[in-house]
């Protein structure tokens, strides 16, 4: 059994850990890239599981359910060979390649006002939970057992109210509703964060407990946030940390990952009561090293290798960065998950990352 979920256990709670954490997410046609490269597959050809393959102390093990107010609704618009355009519960249209990752194109939204979602929308995420939000959880079961056997840091993680809004009021009502109609964004908050809780209840009760959540929100772009600082604290940050304090009630830390630069929102992040910071993004402005040094007693870190860097197949740069990362974190004494500032894309060559993983092992070990 591996040491992994006693080390991610001491870091996330900064505490004196042996040796820096290991993390990192590849895409899925990342994956598929590095089998054509040398990475061993499964008897289906598939990509092994990354985890396990290249050692990662954290793992994902569930915690995700289905957010759109009305069930059940993938409506195709339109199809070719290359992308399928679809309707989706909460009236919003998407172009998704069908061959290929990427961010999805936003075309259209139906939840344009308030008034749009009381009517179509709200009433059907308020009252009793309805369970067929919720994925099979006797596979969630399974796979936190042989998580847990193999000695991982395993955690829920999900989408909340940032990401939320964008995806199903699209970018321009949500902005303008900042602005004109906080009410409504305030109420759009409430009855998720009370959707959350009540899933995750019953994650908790019939699941069981996870080492940590993680909460995806990314709240900024290159080189600024995407709104100003004091609407994020009168209209978001609330609901942050009343969600964090419900997982604190069962002594889960919270992990806060949230790509763009920033840094102007830390002091929110650390008053919600984050435990931990992901990715701190460097391509967006953002600076790990500055980071932990301002803010090292309050928050653990994860990630912040520029993933350019390993993009560039580069090894000297690849060694330098590696190395002035890992031994600058241990010099500050910062509690720290060692990966890259965003997920790997298929730029990252797989001999790349295991070079990178080379220079990590040769400094990982602490002093503490």
């Amino acid at each position: 059994m591996r040491d992994s979920r006693e080390v991610i256990d001491a870091v996330i709670h900064r505490r004196p850990s042996p040796r820096v954490g290991l993390f990192d997410s590849p895409w899925g046609q990342t994956l598929q890239d590095w089998v054509r490269q040398g990475m061993p597959a499964d008897a289906e050809g598939k990509p092994v599981d990354p985890t396990e393959h290249f050692g990662f102390d954290m793992v994902r093990a569930g915690g995700w359910f289905d957010l759109q107010p009305k069930l059940g609704v993938n409506e195709l618009l339109e199809e070719t060979d290359e992308w399928k355009i679809t309707r989706d519960g909460a009236g919003a249209v998407f172009k998704r390649w069908k061959k290929r990752a990427g961010t999805p194109e936003h075309i259209d939204f139906a939840m344009t006002s308030r008034a749009v979602w009381d009517r179509d929308y709200r009433p059907h995420l308020t009252g009793p939970f309805d369970r067929q939000r919720l994925p099979d959880l006797d596979i969630t079961r399974r796979r936190m057992a042989r998580q847990k056997e193999l000695g991982l840091w395993k955690f829920y993680g999900h989408l909340f109210i940032w990401e939320i809004m964008r995806c199903t009021m699209g970018d321009y009502t949500m902005y303008t509703s900042l602005i004109e109609d906080p009410d409504w964004v305030h109420d759009f908050a409430r009855v998720y964060t009370d959707l959350f809780k009540a899933g995750y209840t019953i994650y908790f009760d019939e699941v069981g407990l996870p080492d940590g959540v993680w909460l995806y929100e990314d709240l900024g772009y290159k080189g600024s946030l995407f709104c100003n600082p004091r609407l994020l604290e009168e209209l978001i940050f609330p609901y942050y940390r009343e969600l964090v304090e419900f997982f604190h009630s069962y002594g889960l830390p919270v992990v806060l990952h949230t790509c763009g630069f920033t840094e102007p929102a830390l002091d929110l992040i650390v008053s919600a009561g984050f435990d931990a910071l992901n990715p701190m993004e460097a391509k967006a402005g953002n600076d790990a090293l500055r980071i932990a040094e301002r803010y090292g007693d309050r928050l653990a870190f994860i990630g912040g290798l520029d993933a350019r860097i390993l993009e560039s197949g580069d090894r000297e740069r690849i060694r330098r960065g590696v190395t002035d990362l890992v031994e600058g974190m241990k010099r500050l004494g910062a509690s720290y998950v060692f990966g890259s500032d965003h997920s790997l894309s298929t730029l990252v060559k797989y001999d790349d990352f295991l070079y990178a993983l080379d220079v990590y092992r040769q400094h990982m070990m602490t002093d503490r």
